[in-house]
């Protein structure tokens, strides 16, 4: 009968309020991340909101709001786990990060829903999804510049194999290629490949380079009908 004597109409409103804006924000990063074709998308961070939410909100409910704060603390830890499965290594790369960081900030926004403070979830929605489409771009420029350095860490190399008489044009077009995708090469070198072809390397000089786009450029380079294979590799130093 614990379930009858718990029963209040006004707090099960307050809950459905909680969850449900834990859910709606949850949702609207999750769509942002699902889009991008994240590792973690739009269920799952709308899950993760709303679980904090109601990890948070039965906390309130039964023991105030000095409770609520000690449940907090153990989904900030917790949610940690939950990021470190969607963070993987990749040919080299480090994937992940930013998708187990935005788990972290539904957790959060859905923590704060669970407590109430709808306005502050709202506010933290909108610099999740700031951080994740606003940043990007510069981000994405500042990759794509040129290194002063040669001891990066990691260095993405781009193969082109074409035969010995095409080599000129072959050359031309990976330079053009690269160029358009705006991935500027440290170096281009030519070897012989074989008794009849050539391989051109290109070192590229943007620090970070999604590996789908290194495909697409490979599969663009391939289209060419002279050129007999392209692909690509990562190496990290130090």
């Amino acid at each position: 009968m614990q379930a009858i004597a718990n029963f209040s109409l006004i707090s099960l409103l307050d809950t459905l309020v909680s969850l449900t804006a834990a859910f709606i924000l949850g949702s609207l990063i999750g769509l942002e991340r699902q889009y991008r074709q994240r590792t973690a998308g739009l269920r799952t961070n709308a899950l993760v909101a709303v679980g904090a939410a109601i990890f948070v909100d039965i906390a309130y409910n039964l023991n105030g709001a000095g409770s609520a704060a000690h449940v907090i603390a153990y989904v900030v830890s917790g949610v940690g786990f939950l990021g470190a499965g969607v963070i993987m290594r990749e040919q080299g790369n480090v994937r992940g990060i930013n998708t187990a960081a935005t788990l972290w900030g539904s957790a959060a926004i859905g923590a704060s829903a669970g407590a109430d403070l709808i306005m502050e979830a709202i506010l933290g929605t909108v610099f999740v999804l700031a951080a994740n489409t606003l940043l990007r771009p510069i981000v994405n420029r500042i990759n794509r510049q040129p290194l002063d350095v040669e001891g990066t860490e990691m260095t993405h190399i781009l193969y082109v194999i074409a035969p010995k008489p095409q080599q000129k044009h072959a050359m031309d077009v990976v330079e053009l290629v690269l160029e358009a995708a705006e991935l500027p090469s440290r170096s281009l070198d030519i070897t012989p490949f074989g008794d009849d072809d050539i391989e051109i390397t290109a070192t590229l000089s943007a620090m970070s380079i999604d590996g789908s786009e290194l495909e697409r450029i490979s599969k663009k380079l391939l289209q060419k009908g002279f050129i007999t294979q392209a692909y690509w590799s990562t190496s990290t130093q130090g």
